[in-house]
């Protein structure tokens, strides 16, 4: 429910803001009259004009007013044929994501525009020395701080790739559209491009036809890296440079990377039978062959610029070598190099070229962003398909033949590798002949070049399941070995006086291959505990020592850590499992062969007991031993870190109590201090409390389960990252990132977070570059402040009391409600489309755990999105109502207010739920109600939950002292009101479009169309789940 740039930009421009939305809307409106016809645009128009005018008339006060001509909206849409069911649903949809791509881009304009931004790094680093904090202070805390990003393949991004890649190109002609310099014959440019744009997406379907596959989903992750974040981390690590020059005398070190991006697209199994472990493989192996890509592309240009002949002794030195190791390449080399091209296959690139994103006329930074031309093979690749073509092609030796002559026998061409090279070669890409040493730098950066590029086949060839044979000198198997050139590069240029040339391109590169690694975004594993239990359980039995699960907690951990102390395998190779625990076996390997290069931690969702941990580290010991007794060498690199994580209330309430239990057994302490730096990480489930326990009650837990945890870890002096499940809404934990991390406890965030960005977020806060840099500077500033200087505890015991007291009154009338009322099911089911939302297609996650269930099988992703679909966003506010009405009328009043101007976390929850409760809408969730609730007993319990939509909403303005709710935020306010013209139609067609379909549940058309609505009112919320 969170406006998903709210904390990027607090003004925009309206009047710029409406111009755009005039233009896209009036190209939209010519698209369909060119598409459509103009009888059916009419139709459109008086919709939105009926709509529009029922708003204007509800703002002004005249309810009778508003009410008529909704009512009359509503016998229009009533009236409508199944045929203009999905044009109708399809208009407005694209009208609400155009408004959307209209927002970001006014919101990148206003950044622009503001010479020194709030929240950021100028900002920040200044308020910071002016307070007292010294400017070694600042830099030390910079430098250090360890943030990760971590991208996950929650299913809530409703847009199809497709679809995204045309918003993103609208969103580059807008800002081409506001440079001042176009000539009128450009201006005219750009609007074509925009007519072209708008119509490709009236012409695209929008609807996925299929699930998408966990890899589908991890290349859409990695497309992000490629069209964001590939350009926005350098720009990034800039500004912060720049602002730590300007304000401590010193730079960031060029090596530092205070931020850096995970993934658990392809790694997360809970509850997801299709990642198994051979999909984690391919994928870790897929993010590895993209980023060899993008390295080529950047050293291709960074070979074209440094140019120049002086370098230092080092670089010379390295230079000669190079030259010299190529011309002493033997023969046999030459002939296995050969062997190896017989292998391959070679297929057209798997992504968009460079600049794909842009429109033909879009230029940026003054340089064209034409993409450019690429032979759909390289001059190797040319050579051995000539070769081949010489030698078998039937025209050929016709044609000899026919001039009287026996057919020549045709010598084949040599092998890439080899020593004679073909004419065309030599002319395209020169090689040793014309490699002097007056380009020292080309010398040393083409045999970067050529690792990268033999990094690249080699993954291609594991990847097609063929024999690699590449001596490990041949290819890059790690960052530290790709950066030791490049740096050496970036020393002999300092030392040449060239400093200028230094920070440029190279120090760009440099920058990308200390962030994103030869990897781009480690994978994450996760897997439900029970699914260890269950791997144990058939170890134990096949050894005749009973039934693992069916031991109490100490007698696990006694066995647990006998065998981690242990040096023999605890695994017979004769055993047979199920299918499950084989695949859970499968995990452990994959994680050994691949190590801490690719991977990143191991994740036990469900976590709650210590035994849970210590089983991953025994079955991760396991596949360990048994990998490197197949080698015949030790893994390559270390073992995992074991992350925790604490889902539903009962297992915050333990989550302290748990990490103590782990840091007293000496085994796994000494672990810690040996293998991971002294280090604990520990996971929190926002998600699956608020689901649990309403969404007060679980920011209560959450808050105190982070307290508890930084005390356990602090009394055994072992460091604490906390790694924060946040979803894309306040139902999920969701909200502005900069007021989340501001309202954490102190000390929680010591230089170091965690935290995940999940579906549709990740395209809104990263899928733009200007958005992404302003982001990442915010996480910086944001991790800065509290670490630096951390937001207040509660002032006194009584705070926390009244906290215990609403948390307790709110999660009793929540669960009341959800799990106890025996019409709330049905109500769900009938007053939503829940049941239609698997038709998305936008995940391959089911979206229940088990088949059977009620609420609690249900994902908090569908239960959000649902309720998000009506405008009631129940999840997000229920149960607040009754636990600060208790407060109140006990007298607690003033103590509240005070509580809400002191604690920025009571401030920040309150906030956020105001917010829910501004975008919400009451009177459209009740028009659900009238029409597809059958029974008198549900629309009774509607009515009753509308009311406790109104006590909450009247005691949180009572705290906040607003009069209207999020009074004090004009600009979002005034950007939901904008939406409401066509938000309040979709919401309408979407009740109609359901109330046939449950009445035709086989009709296409409108099963089509409701899934458009889905699509719109999302876009319209900007937000899903």
């Amino acid at each position: 429910m969170i406006d998903t740039t709210d904390d990027i930009a607090e003004e925009i421009s309206f009047q710029s803001f409406e111009d755009d939305c005039h233009l896209l809307g009036n190209l939209l409106n010519d698209c369909l009259q060119r598409e459509v016809g103009h009888e059916f645009t009419e139709k459109v128009e008086r919709l939105r004009v009926l709509a529009q005018s029922a708003c204007n008339m509800r703002a002004a006060g005249v309810d009778d007013a508003s009410e008529w001509l909704s009512r009359k909206l509503r016998d229009e849409l009533e009236n409508m044929s199944s045929e203009e069911a999905v044009p109708l649903t399809r208009a407005f949809s694209h009208y609400l994501n155009l408004m959307g791509i209209a927002e970001t881009h006014h919101r990148v304009r206003r950044n622009r525009s503001t010479p020194v931004l709030s929240k950021s790094c100028d900002d920040v680093f200044e308020k910071l020395i002016q307070t007292g904090y010294s400017r070694e202070e600042v830099y030390e805390a910079v430098c250090k701080q360890e943030v990760e990003i971590v991208l996950t393949a929650h299913p809530t991004q409703i847009n199809r790739r497709t679809l995204q890649y045309k918003h993103v190109r609208i969103e580059h002609l807008l800002e081409r559209n506001d440079r001042p310099d176009l000539t009128h014959e450009e201006k005219e440019q750009v609007y074509e491009d925009l007519v072209r744009e708008i119509t490709a997406l009236w012409q695209t379907d929008e609807l996925r036809r299929r699930k998408p596959t966990p890899v589908d989903e991890a290349r859409a992750g990695l497309h992000i890296v490629e069209q964001s974040l590939w350009k926005s981390v350098p720009q990034y690590l800039r500004r912060v440079s720049t602002a730590l020059k300007k304000h401590t005398g010193k730079p960031l070190p060029l090596c530092c990377t205070p931020i850096k991006f995970g993934s658990w697209m392809g790694g997360d199994r809970d509850g997801n039978p299709n990642v198994t472990a051979k999909v984690t493989k391919d994928v870790c192996l897929l993010a590895k062959w993209i980023g060899a890509d993008l390295y080529l592309r950047e050293l291709d240009a960074l070979k074209f610029e440094l140019s120049m002949s002086n370098g230092n002794e080092k670089l010379i030195r390295m230079a000669y070598q190079v030259l010299s190791e190529e011309h002493g390449q033997t023969e046999e080399h030459h002939r296995s190099h050969a062997r190896h091209t017989e292998h391959h296959n070679f297929a057209l690139p798997v992504h968009l070229p460079a600049g794909a994103d842009m429109c033909a006329s879009t230029e940026v930074d003054g340089e064209a962003q034409l993409p450019s031309l690429k032979l759909p093979f390289n001059q190797q690749t040319y050579q051995a398909l000539t070769a081949k073509e010489a030698t078998s092609s039937p025209r050929a030796v016709k044609t000899e033949t026919e001039n009287g002559l026996p057919p020549t026998p045709v010598t084949p061409r040599k092998k890439p590798g080899s020593e004679v090279r073909s004419s065309l070669e030599k002319l395209l890409n020169p090689g040793l002949e014309a490699r002097h040493m007056d380009s020292p730098y080309r010398i040393v950066l083409g045999h970067v070049r050529d690792k990268i590029f033999s990094t690249r086949r080699r993954l291609e060839d594991i990847l097609n399941g063929l024999p690699t044979d590449y001596e490990p000198g041949q290819y890059y198997e790690s960052a530290d070995q790709l950066l030791e050139p490049l740096l050496l590069c970036h020393e002999s240029l300092q030392s040449c006086g060239s400093d200028v040339l230094a920070d440029g391109k190279l120090a760009d590169l440099i920058r990308r291959v200390a962030t994103f690694g030869l990897t781009l975004m480690k994978l994450d594993l996760r897997q439900e505990a029970d699914k260890h239990t269950e791997a144990l359980n058939a170890v134990t039995e096949f050894l005749e020592m009973g039934t693992y699960s069916q031991w109490d907690e100490e007698k696990k951990l006694d066995f647990l850590t006998s065998e981690l102390k242990g040096k023999r395998p605890l695994l017979p190779p004769s055993i047979e499992v199920s299918r499950e625990v084989q695949e859970v076996l499968d995990t452990f390997r994959v994680a050994a062969e691949l190590g801490s290069n690719s991977l990143e931690a191991y994740v036990i969702s469900m976590a709650s007991e210590a035994s849970d941990v210590l089983a991953v580290e025994l079955l991760q010991k396991e596949a360990r031993l048994i990998v490197s007794g197949e080698q015949g060498r030790p893994c390559p690199t270390g073992s995992l870190r074991v992350v925790p994580l604490f889902e539903t209330v009962k297992d915050l309430r333990d989550a302290g109590t748990v990490i103590r239990k782990l840091l007293r057994i000496d085994w796994y302490r000494a672990h810690l201090i040996a293998n991971h730096d002294g280090h604990q990480e520990v996971m929190l489930g926002y998600s699956d409390s608020g689901k649990d326990a309403g969404r007060f009650s679980a920011a209560w837990e959450l808050y105190k389960a982070q307290e508890d945890v930084v005390a356990a870890c602090k009394e055994h002096n072992i460091k604490v990252t906390l790694f924060h499940g946040r979803g894309g809404s306040v139902g999920r934990g969701g909200g502005p990132t900069y007021l989340a991390i501001q309202s954490q406890p102190p000390g929680s965030v010591m230089g170091s977070l965690r935290v995940t960005e999940q579906g549709e977020m990740v395209q809104a806060k990263f899928g733009v570059p200007q958005t992404a840099v302003r982001q990442l500077e915010i996480y910086t500033t944001a991790v800065l402040l509290a670490t630096l200087n951390p937001p207040d505890p509660p002032r006194s015991e009584n705070w926390r009391l009244i906290m215990e007291e609403i948390s307790d009154a709110s999660c009793t009338n929540y669960r009341d409600v959800v799990f106890k009322n025996e019409h709330f099911i049905p109500y769900f089911h009938e007053a939503t489309p829940e049941a239609e939302l698997g038709n998305l297609n936008i995940g391959s996650r089911p979206t229940r755990r088990k088949k059977a269930g009620g609420i609690s099988q249900l994902r908090a992703i569908p239960w959000i999105f649902a309720w998000t679909q009506t405008r009631f966003v129940l999840p997000a506010w229920l149960g607040v109502g009754a636990g600060l009405e208790k407060v109140f009328l006990e007298g607690h009043k003033e103590e509240l207010q005070a509580m809400y101007r002191e604690w920025p976390f009571f401030q920040s929850t309150i906030d956020l739920i105001e917010m829910v409760l501004a975008k919400a809408d009451p009177s459209i969730a009740k028009y659900y109600d009238d029409v597809l609730v059958s029974s008198a007993a549900r629309k009774e319990l509607g009515e009753e939950l509308r009311q406790a939509f109104h006590t909450t909403a009247k005691y949180v303005q009572e705290l906040s002292g607003h009069q209207k709710l999020i009074e004090n935020n004009k600009t979002l306010r005034r950007l939901v009101e904008s939406r409401l013209p066509y938000l309040n139609p979709m919401n309408m067609l979407q009740v109609e479009v359901l109330r046939r379909l449950r009445q035709d549940e086989n009709n296409q058309k409108l099963r089509d169309a409701l899934l458009i609505t889905i699509n719109g009112i999302a876009a319209g919320m900007r937000n899903t789940g």
